[in-house]
């Protein structure tokens, strides 16, 4: 009848709908089982092949261990010091930098409104320098074994190399006495380094320097961590005070930079002011003992003359001591003061990847390639050994 049809019509939709929601439902059951399924066969795949597994892991050990033993270990000491910085304008605009600072953003407060050039975020780029790193080879350092040599002799004699990059060197030391015999001569080896002009060899001992050295700024406080990572624990803790110490004379001859020429400049005023002075006493007094008993008045004039030259002479000379005195005592005003937060000690533990690490690395490298072998490879070549039946069409 048409009510039955209406009513199955109005039915209709919601049944459908109940239909598709549980065939959903089995479907991702169903999907699953068999993930589960193919995880346990893949499992089962795996661990049948034991004996194959154990070599893998036996294989990948004993090259984890070859590794690990040849690669040298490194050792880093750090110095954390805070600078002092030249005093902004006070007031909202310094309490809204602390305010962005301490969500991660830089309103150019603290270090941007002084007139200082070079402030803590570019101390990095000073670190990377050629013109400051060329000078650390000269420092005298002791090592471990209580040896005593420069910088320089240290990275040359004492880094060690691993052995899977023995094959390179031996490649690039051929190709550079290839080149030695045709090249002029002060364009190869390490020599008196000239930062205008640096040999191969020199710019890859510099490019080492560089990369072992770390600068890391607090944005928020400031404060500087100084790092840098050598073999040798107690070469690393020397260099690290010496980083510290050349950063420290850097800044300092830079800030008082201008100080000490006004006082080179106003010590040359008093001198040259002096000397005029001296020059005036004698004259007034030569004339003065040589006309005692003058009575002339034009003698008497231009012995007052000579008198106030000379009272010229001398307040000149007063005026170029005071300045001198003024502008020694900028230079002390502007000499900076450094905070050690943290001194460099002898790192006892190193710094690059533990041996143990690198051995699990080996160990789980060997067993993804088993995996790989047995669910991928091994499948791929039985399926191109199996025959290929032809049935014949009669």
């Amino acid at each position: 009848s048409r009510e039955k049809k209406n009513r199955l019509l109005h039915l209709a939709p919601s049944h459908c709908r109940i239909f598709q929601e549980e065939s959903k439902i089995l479907i991702m059951e169903q999907k699953t089982k068999v993930s589960e399924i193919d995880i346990i066969g893949m499992l089962q795949k795996v661990l049948r092949r034991w004996k194959l597994l154990c070599i893998y892991v036996l294989v990948g050990a004993v090259v984890g261990i070859v590794v690990a033993f040849n690669t040298p270990k490194f050792f880093t000491a750090n110095v954390v010091l805070a600078p002092e910085m030249l005093s902004g304008s006070l007031g909202l605009s310094e309490s809204l930098s602390d305010m962005a600072s301490s969500f991660g953003l830089d309103l150019g407060g603290k270090g941007k409104q002084s007139v200082d050039a070079i402030y803590p975020q570019i101390y990095p780029d000073l670190f990377a320098s050629t013109d400051f790193i060329i000078p650390l080879f000269s420092v005298n350092v002791v090592t471990k074994d209580g040896q005593k040599k420069t910088y320089l002799n240290h990275l040359v004699q004492d880094v060690k190399i691993p052995f899977w990059q023995k094959p390179k060197l031996w490649v690039l030391t051929a190709i550079k006495k290839m080149k030695e015999k045709n090249a002029a001569p002060g364009t190869t080896g390490i020599g008196k380094m000239n930062p205008f002009r640096l040999t191969e060899d020199e710019e890859q001992i510099v490019d080492m320097v560089r990369g072992s050295i770390g600068c890391q700024i607090d944005k928020k406080t400031n404060v500087i961590n100084i790092s840098i990572t050598d073999a040798d624990p107690q070469v690393a803790a020397i260099m690290a005070d010496t980083l510290q110490m050349r950063l420290q004379k850097y800044i300092t001859q830079y800030r008082t930079k201008k100080a000490h020429a006004d006082e080179r400049y106003y010590t040359k005023l008093q001198q040259e002011s002096r000397e005029a002075y001296l020059k005036a006493q004698k004259k007034y007094a030569d004339f003065a003992d040589s006309n005692q008993d003058a009575t002339l008045a034009s003698v008497r004039s231009q012995e007052d003359e000579l008198e106030n030259e000379m009272q010229l002479k001398f307040n000149v000379y007063s005026q170029m001591q005071a300045q001198v005195q003024q502008a020694r005592a900028k230079v002390q005003e502007q000499t900076p003061a450094f905070t050690i937060i943290e001194k460099a000690t002898v790192p006892n533990k190193p710094s690059s990847t533990p041996r143990s690490m690198i051995l699990l690395f080996f160990l789980v490298l060997s067993v993804c390639l088993h995996v790989v072998w047995v669910l991928m490879i091994s499948p791929v070549r039985q399926k191109k050994r199996e025959p290929v039946i032809e049935l014949d069409e009669e």
